[in-house]
């Protein structure tokens, strides 16, 4: 099996090379992009299995690469920033990143997320998939699960494999109280990093982008209900 390749977008060249070193020490491919355009092009011509990106770089902001790949490429993405405000958080995965690390950081912390964050995709992988025929058909959606195609009035809607997740997630359990804990355990996995507010903004961005927001439900205290028509 091919080593998972990594693309290092950072532009203080010490931390990319100690980000390359490190992480092709554990296995895995990595390349260097010290900018947002260089990000943007190496993101597209060599479809590296997840991106590891800083906020602040000399020309595009990370955010605008971040809301760019996620746009238009499945790629998981890893924000590091200095940017340590949980409103900067917010923004970063509102904006598509699947998870976010703060500077100064421990480089093995950031390898532990990288490799949960392919856990979580290789379990989403193995899962069992229905015919290419099949199709669901739920709150307005359209879904094959074959492809993971989901479409809404009949144009498809491009999401990322944790939002994706997410849904799926949802419609397994539709009609239930879910709690947060449960959501996060279930989609993000036991050995994520992060909180329960992670939950609460992308099921902001499940909403935003199926039209979701009478459909999945906020419980006060608790977590959100999917309501769907037996």
């Amino acid at each position: 099996m091919a080593a998972e390749r990594i693309l290092v977008v950072e532009d203080d060249r010490p931390i990319a090379e100690l980000l390359k070193y490190r992480l092709i020490k554990e296995g895995f491919q990595a390349e260097i992009a010290e900018n947002g355009s260089k990000a943007l092009k190496m993101a597209r011509s060599m479809q590296p299995d997840l991106i590891l990106l800083d906020w602040q770089l000399p020309d595009i902001s990370g955010l605008d690469v971040c809301q760019q790949v996620t746009q238009t490429l499945r790629i998981p993405i890893i924000m590091v920033t200095a940017r340590n405000m949980v409103e900067d958080k917010v923004l970063g995965l509102e904006a598509g990143a699947d998870d976010y690390i703060t500077k100064p950081f421990d480089v093995r912390e950031v390898v532990a997320r990288i490799k949960a964050t392919f856990r979580r995709l290789e379990s989403a992988d193995a899962a069992p998939r229905a015919r290419a025929d099949v199709r669901l058909q739920f709150a307005g959606l359209t879904v094959v699960p074959a492809t993971m195609t989901v479409m809404r009035g009949g144009k498809t809607v491009d999401l990322t494999p944790l939002e994706y997740q997410l849904l799926m997630y949802f419609y397994e359990n539709r009609n239930k109280a879910l709690s947060r804990e449960n959501i996060l355990h279930a989609v993000w996995g036991y050995d994520y990093f992060g909180n329960t507010r992670t939950v609460d903004i992308h099921v902001l961005r499940l909403r935003k982008k199926l039209g979701l927001d009478e459909r999945i439900r906020t419980i006060f205290k608790i977590g959100y209900i999917f309501d769907v028509e037996a």
